[in-house]
């Protein structure tokens, strides 16, 4: 499997924002978005197992893993969530959504592409918490008939502070008249952590 990097830190978005975890970030991605931010060039050849053991080395005690990318679900495998099962693990995936996810994962992260890349239709069956990258003009008609348990808001970060300004008040605005969504905010980029 490609693996961009593995490293352990908070979970900085979505409904489990604040809980420790370990990152395994899979490069390769089948969109591509103007706004990401996985460098897709650099990566090392990996194992499950070798996956396994680095994840358990770096990140004991904590039992929740993330599966990011990149697009995860490009190379996620059903024995790859048996070993981390094994390992007592709690496995995340944060998916674009385009391709199905592999048995065995505990909660899916949906975060869809549709408004920003060609062929982004989604193809996943079950969505536990739903995160669309905000940016104060999306078609949210696009949105409104996803089901998922969890329906987040993120706003983008565009790296420029009158606009993120701007894309954060509409955020909160749209939340505040449509209450069933809620709002993500990076709390990772906020405490200036990985």
């Amino acid at each position: 499997m490609k693996i961009n990097e593995i490293f352990y830190s908070i979970q900085g978005e979505g409904f489990y924002a604040g809980t420790p975890a370990i990152f395994v970030r899979f490069a390769q991605c089948n969109l591509n978005c103007a706004f990401c931010d996985t460098d897709f060039v650099r990566f090392t050849e990996m194992t499950e197992e070798e996956i396994v053991a680095e994840v358990c080395r770096i990140g004991n005690p904590a039992t929740h893993v993330i599966l990011t990318g990149g697009e995860p679900s490009l190379q996620v495998t059903a024995s790859l969530c048996d070993k981390l099962h094994e390992a007592g693990k709690v496995i995340h995936i944060e998916t674009n959504g385009t391709h199905a996810v592999a048995e065995g994962i505990d909660f899916i992260t949906c975060s869809p592409k549709l408004e920003y890349c060609k062929h982004a239709e989604l193809c996943v069956q079950r969505i536990d918490e739903l995160k669309v990258v905000f940016t104060g003009k999306n078609d949210m008609a696009l949105y409104e008939n996803i089901q998922a348990q969890h329906y987040f808001l993120q706003p983008c970060d565009v790296g420029n502070d009158a606009e993120n300004g701007r894309i954060i008040a509409a955020t909160v605005g749209y939340c505040k008249a449509n209450p069933k969504w809620n709002i993500s905010v990076q709390i990772h980029k906020v405490l200036a952590i990985r």
